[in-house]
């Protein structure tokens, strides 16, 4: 990613974190891209901890997202990590897409954890 974007990117995520903040009760639900994978992350910020990760670099998810194109693989990280979500007890999330577009793999992300039975 070039220096510009990277910056436009980062000052688009300062502006959403000044406005959402995840709880115990309803954790922020962190979406960060990179060039060849994905990462999404359930984060309490009151007590500054994650409580539930997935990513396309996850030993659990390497199998199965072989072969896939990078949509489909960040709609298996988002049931993946609606699936640890729920086995933690969690249901409803605050969405932070990062300062990236809601588009592409960040919205499949988002439609894959949705399908996955989390609510945002």
């Amino acid at each position: 990613m070039a220096v510009k974007s990277r910056k436009a990117r980062q000052r688009r995520h300062r502006r959403i974190r000044a406005r959402i903040s995840g709880t115990t009760d309803r954790p922020r639900l962190n979406v960060f891209r990179s060039i060849d994978h994905i990462y999404a992350q359930l984060i309490d910020d009151e007590a500054g901890r994650t409580l539930v990760s997935a990513s396309t670099v996850d030993v659990e998810l390497r199998g199965d997202i072989d072969g896939k194109t990078k949509k489909e693989q960040a709609a298996l990280v988002g049931e993946k990590v609606a699936e640890r979500a729920k086995a933690a007890g969690i249901s409803t999330v605050i969405f932070d897409r990062g300062g990236y577009l809601y588009h592409g793999r960040v919205k499949a992300l988002a439609d894959g954890a949705r399908e996955g039975g989390l609510e945002f």
